[in-house]
């Protein structure tokens, strides 16, 4: 018996929450979705607040996952020690608040999503990923098990994502915020896709109010980043999950707009 899961892409800000909280029900709906897991950390422009967690959470989502910004709220962490829906990158270092994997009971058995950051280009030096995805998956007991690997590079991604192929349900990309067109099963059965994509006002660039972003790349003083409004999209994908072996049976990108 086939399982839908639902894979949402980083929500940028206020128009991400708003766009969310209107379409998910009726997505979720439309294409029979048993279960939601959706990339949070842009959802204050930079980091998240506990409240928008909650409203994410109200939205229809089941697992809030995070990545690079997850500090930049810092109200966020009692949260994430209090909150099993709501992870971080497993492979942070391990005094920081939080986990980066999550066990759930439902309806189909137990359901693992696994959260983990990249190290290519990225701004700090988390644990390897590929490493940290093997000790997780050692004595890991779930049917289906999900992975959102928050990275920069397409090839560090499509890296994880073959390392991983057979050993998980699915694994996704996020942090780009540009969805990608490779949608697919891999050879093993692992559902993948590149990037999901992002949650948030179309004119703009990857969320953030296009003159700023212009701005920067022209090398003006910096300003403050300010997530953009207007016209949004809710980018997502849908990932058919047999239920009995755990192996993906197709994968579907998705973006919807207002």
């Amino acid at each position: 018996m086939p399982v839908n899961i639902l894979a949402v892409g980083d929500i940028a800000g206020r128009c991400g929450l708003e766009m969310l909280s209107r379409r998910l029900r009726s997505i979720q709906k439309f294409e029979n979705i048993r279960f939601t897991v959706v990339n949070g950390e842009n959802a204050a422009g930079i980091g998240i607040t506990p409240q928008q967690a909650r409203e994410i959470l109200s939205a229809g989502a089941d697992v809030i996952t995070l990545g690079n910004h997850t500090w930049g709220r810092q109200e966020i962490a009692e949260t994430l020690d209090e909150n099993p829906y709501i992870l971080r990158p497993a492979n942070f270092a391990p005094q920081t608040p939080g986990r980066g994997l999550g066990l759930y009971e439902t309806s189909f058995g137990k359901v693992a999503v696994i959260n983990l950051i990249g190290r290519c280009n990225m701004d700090f030096g988390p644990d390897n990923p590929f490493l940290e995805a093997d000790r997780l998956l050692k004595n890991l007991d779930a049917g289906i098990v999900l992975v959102d690997f928050h990275a920069e590079a397409t090839s560090e991604k499509l890296a994880l994502g073959s390392y991983l192929d057979g050993r998980v349900s699915a694994v996704w990309g996020t942090h780009t915020h540009v969805q990608t067109s490779d949608a697919r099963v891999l050879p093993r059965g692992t559902g993948y896709i590149t990037d999901l994509g992002m949650t948030g006002a179309i004119n703009s660039v990857i969320g953030v109010k296009t003159d700023i972003s212009i701005s920067f790349f022209l090398g003006n003083p910096p300003r403050r980043f300010e997530a953009a409004d207007g016209e949004a999209k809710l980018e997502c994908a849908v990932f058919e999950i047999d239920e009995k072996t755990g192996r993906c049976l197709g994968v579907r990108a998705l973006r919807i707009t207002d």
